[in-house]
């Protein structure tokens, strides 16, 4: 680790101090960078650069034209390093298919009236085409992670998302099939629905093992992710 890099974290770590201490909140204002550097006795591009280091987690937003917010990042218990090495796509979904099975599962068991509205709000916003400065729409897999009532499993699988986004990226570039991406979505949503929790299992498993099949053996199927 260089000193540059050093200082850059440490101040990462002191704006985060100023936040907590400020008793700040998701959608609240920063100081100005210029401020910021002025408080810490550092250069503004020191303040950026940390700043940078603090958005890549949501920590932090940058909204052009009007400053930096608190990100709804700030108050998760799960945060990803963007910088660790990278795992090859195969081995994205054989994590996904230990994990996500079992989720759906309890997703199942769990839900509640508001889940499962997120959950369809999550299938009509994963065919809205997406602006290049939106949001992403709420992932699906999400949002089934999120009925099971447990946050921190919710924030598991949306970290590991987030880290292995570029291989997200990959997956749907070489397996791209809305359609049916959307009816097995909706298949499971059904299964969550009625609280058939090994059907849920059942169809999560065969989602993402059809699209491992591809992946792995280059067979001309399609799905998304």
């Amino acid at each position: 680790m260089t000193a540059q890099t050093s200082l850059t974290s440490r101040l990462a770590d002191e704006i985060v101090d100023l936040i907590v201490d400020g008793g700040l909140r998701p959608g609240d204002a920063l100081e100005s960078s210029r401020a910021l550097a002025q408080r810490f006795e550092v250069t503004t591009p020191t303040v950026r650069e940390a700043l940078r280091r603090l958005e890549a987690t949501d920590v932090v937003q940058f909204r052009h034209g009007s400053g930096t917010y608190v990100g709804a990042g700030f108050e998760r218990r799960m945060v990803v390093n963007q910088h660790a090495g990278r795992d090859s796509i195969e081995e994205l979904i054989a994590t996904r298919l230990l994990l996500e099975p079992s989720i759906a599962a309890e997703a199942a068991r769990c839900r509640t009236d508001v889940d499962l509205e997120v959950l369809e709000g999550a299938l009509t916003n994963a065919l809205t085409p997406q602006r290049g400065d939106e949001r992403p729409a709420l992932h699906f897999h999400v949002a089934v992670a999120a009925a099971t009532g447990n946050r921190l499993v919710a924030e598991t699988l949306e970290a590991l998302l987030h880290l292995r986004s570029r291989e997200q990226v990959q997956i749907r570039h070489r397996y791209d099939d809305r359609e049916r991406d959307h009816a097995e979505h909706e298949q499971i949503l059904e299964a969550i629905r009625v609280g058939d929790a090994d059907r849920a299992s059942e169809l999560t498993s065969s989602h993402l093992q059809s699209i491992r099949d591809v992946l792995v053996d280059g067979s001309a199927g399609k799905g998304a992710k």
